[in-house]
């Protein structure tokens, strides 16, 4: 077990702080879950000797009792499986534990420790900020909560939307960057179809819809600033960039708005597919922004499931 000075200590490393008498985890100053049990103690552990090698012998005999009876190999992979998910990081990509095949684990970013009563008083200099600027907007305890409620509000929205990554089933990395290029292509063939039948395309939104001639230039707009950021998604997922997944989640804004507009193509198709075809269409096409986050997030689940094992 992790040593009992420890316990007084506040480790900072990236944009995390971990109070290791609490297990409370922050993210840029902003509450996490709290890590507990044998993830808590691992983390430790490894924070305890940032940049060396601790052996996965170690680890079994630190986290567990001698005459504890478990399958320690499993129990030790989920344990770096549920730390790597509340650090969001990766296994081919590590920013924080990388793992040494057969050997153990490293901790390779920067480690500085705080005493906990010096963490204390920063933490205490941040809360006087708040409640400072709270006098000076003019109603200090109702302008700090409804701060504190529209926080959580917005943190809370947008899991409400999209898959959380620990609902998702893991799959192999390969086969999620297939999906994810097959997807990337669909739209290219969209953009550079639209391109080589402009007239045609013009000819169709003049006839169905209002403010066509509007719809027509962005339509044109999108499909020009669309062919180069999927020719990078589909270099990035058929090379295997690292961190496509961050990546992805950096330009989702950009291709959500995009796609959402491109989900109407099959419009310019209702001549010969009919109405309903068109609808039933569109409404797959809506779907596919979020499909595409779920694809990566899925394959980087595969790949610590993977990276766990312990062959690895």
């Amino acid at each position: 077990m992790p040593d009992t000075s420890d316990q007084h200590r506040v480790f900072r490393f990236g944009i995390f702080e971990l109070d290791a008498a609490t297990g409370e985890l922050r993210k840029d100053g902003k509450a996490r879950p709290r890590l507990q049990g044998q993830p808590l103690e691992l983390l430790l552990q490894l924070l305890e000797r940032p940049g060396e090698v601790v052996t996965r012998e170690d680890l079994r005999k630190r986290l567990w009792p001698a005459d504890t009876f478990v399958d320690y190999d499993h129990s030790l992979n989920t344990a770096v499986n549920k730390l790597r998910e509340a650090l969001g990081d990766s296994a081919d990509n590590p920013r924080f534990i990388q793992t040494l095949t057969r050997q153990g684990y490293r901790f390779i970013a920067p480690v500085e420790i705080i005493p906990r009563p010096i963490a204390a008083k920063v933490s205490a200099s941040r809360e006087a900020e708040k409640a400072e600027y709270s006098d000076a907007a003019g109603s200090p305890s109702l302008n700090l909560d409804a701060a504190n409620h529209l926080t959580a509000a917005a943190n809370n929205a947008i899991p409400q939307v999209l898959s959380d990554v620990h609902d998702l089933p893991p799959v192999k990395r390969t086969t999620a960057r297939v999906l994810f290029s097959l997807l990337q292509l669909l739209y290219l063939g969209f953009y550079v179809a639209l391109l080589a039948n402009l007239q045609e395309v013009d000819r169709l939104l003049s006839g169905t819809l209002p403010y066509s001639r509007w719809i027509f230039v962005l339509f044109i707009l999108t499909a020009v600033a669309g062919i180069p950021i999927r020719l990078y998604l589909l270099s990035a997922a058929t090379f295997g960039y690292g961190r496509l997944t961050e990546r992805f989640k950096r330009l989702f804004p950009v291709v959500f708005v995009v796609d959402e507009l491109w989900a109407l193509a099959p419009f310019l198709m209702v001549e010969w597919i009919g109405t309903g075809l068109a609808l039933a269409a569109t409404a797959a096409l809506l779907f596919l922004p979020f499909s595409q986050r779920s694809i990566l997030l899925m394959g980087d689940r595969g790949a610590q499931a993977r990276d766990g094992s312990p062959t690895r």
